[in-house]
């Protein structure tokens, strides 16, 4: 299973990633992004609603998956360097 997700996220395009992860980090716009809110809101200790926690999560994933992607991207690099 693991291999396979990490299979899946080595094949997705970074480009839509990136996209993604600007988009649902940011949004809404205005007032305030819920991801900002949210994070207070767990650093406050007042992040105690399944929705909240769900929303938390919903706006922080593709920037995750993002992250993963780049640390699996520079880490394939560093294998081939070293296997030259």
């Amino acid at each position: 299973m693991k291999k396979r997700l990490l299979a899946i996220i080595d094949t997705a395009s970074l480009t839509p990633l990136i996209i993604l992860a600007v988009l649902l980090g940011l949004s809404p716009f205005y007032p305030e992004p819920h991801l900002t809110e949210k994070l207070r809101m767990l650093f406050q200790g007042t992040l105690t609603r399944p929705l909240d926690i769900f929303d938390l999560l919903m706006h922080a994933a593709p920037i995750v998956l993002l992250a993963l992607k780049l640390w699996r991207m520079r880490w394939r690099q560093q294998q081939t360097t070293r296997s030259m």
